[in-house]
């Protein structure tokens, strides 16, 4: 009986690790990359040393990411990253595995709840190289095993918009020996994740882009407020020209934004408008009762250290007052009791009087 002995390639995609009371996910991971991480990619993409024939080698840097993975391993989250030093020409990719290897030991040393997600470059390119360093990234005694590496390719063009974009890899090879330095990269969503004070940090940034110093003066809470009211009314009026559009069949409904639109009204209070006015004063006469009581409790805070430190102090000079007198005294009874003494020692010297000899008479004759 002949046996087919034609080749064929396999292509497996990569699926979320399977643990217990998890069943496997065919939907794909997902990226969130906090602004520390990107901001730590630029810096190390404009440090870096170019190279003299950037013909013959690459300009492009690498280094590992570092965050937390959820615990069925479908998202994950980039908090920080550091750089990897390698070289990079047409032949050959060379990087530092020692290096790697401490600073990954250090970091989860300050920062135990973190784990490696992967690793960044700062090019879009994916080829040979970017496969075998996908692959040890993954590995089960290097990398991220049993889960996904995550590649992260970031672009510093200067004067471009910085753009992401994610990837994880799955297995492909026509033989063991090709294995190593061949993988195929699927790409992941991923989004950009900053918190409200973040936030407010990039909002200033972006506005110094268009400056010709390159800076931004920091606007104060009065102005921050004002900014912030202006930026909602701006809000408010395109949404209110958008709808206005709709129903006067100028433009086309959209059945997903009117239903978002719907949710989010449906959350905001229903205020007599006649009231907002009574009701803002009130609340700035409690903002501003809160203030005196805080100022009050300080003061009387700060009155009772006073208080105390100086009580305290009392305490000390009089304990001092104390031990000097004490002191004197002492000395003056240790005189008393060694002058007591000296006069004891006289009466014991005392001896009772002698009565006076008589003079004797001379011999006679040399006798």
């Amino acid at each position: 009986m002949a046996v087919d002995t034609d080749t064929f390639l396999h292509l497996s995609r990569p699926l979320a690790p399977t643990s217990i009371n998890y069943q496997g996910s065919l939907a794909p991971l997902s990226v969130n990359v906090q602004p520390e991480a990107i901001f730590s990619i630029l810096d190390h993409a404009v440090r870096r040393d170019l190279p003299a024939d950037p013909a013959a080698s690459s300009s492009r840097v690498i280094g590992a990411l570092v965050g937390t993975r959820s615990e069925d391993g479908s998202e994950a989250s980039i908090s920080s990253s550091f750089a990897i030093p390698h070289t990079e020409n047409e032949d050959q990719v060379e990087v530092d595995v020692e290096y790697q290897k401490n600073m990954l030991s250090l970091h989860l040393r300050a920062h135990p709840r973190e784990t490696l997600l992967g690793w960044y470059t700062t090019s879009h390119e994916l080829n040979s190289f970017s496969a075998l360093i996908q692959n040890f990234f993954a590995a089960p005694d290097t990398g991220t095993f049993p889960h996904p590496a995550i590649h992260l390719t970031v672009s510093t063009e200067p004067g471009a918009d910085v753009q992401l974009k994610a990837y994880i890899s799955a297995p492909v090879a026509v033989n063991a020996e090709r294995a190593a330095e061949s993988c195929l990269f699927i790409q992941v969503p991923h989004k950009v994740a900053y918190n409200d004070a973040e936030r407010s940090a990039l909002e200033l940034l972006s506005t110094a882009k268009d400056a010709e110093e390159r800076s931004a003066p920091v606007a104060t809470d009065i102005e921050g407020l004002t900014r912030s009211i202006e930026h909602t009314a701006d809000l408010l009026d395109r949404v209110s020209e958008f709808v206005s559009a709709i129903i006067d069949e100028e433009r086309e409904p959209n059945n997903a934004l009117g239903q978002y639109l719907m949710g989010s009204l449906s959350l905001a209070p229903k205020v007599d408008p006649s009231n907002i006015e009574s009701d803002f004063n009130n609340h700035i006469q409690d903002v501003l009762m809160v203030s005196y009581l805080a100022n009050s409790i300080r003061t009387q805070i700060d009155l009772s250290q006073r208080l105390a430190t100086a009580a305290l102090a009392n305490e000390d000079r009089d304990k001092d007052d104390k031990e000097g007198r004490g002191e004197r005294g002492d000395r003056g009874g240790r005189g008393g009791k060694r002058g007591g003494r000296g006069g004891g020692r006289g009466g014991r010297d005392q001896r009772e009087p002698r009565e006076p000899r008589e003079p004797r008479e001379p011999r006679e004759n040399g006798e």
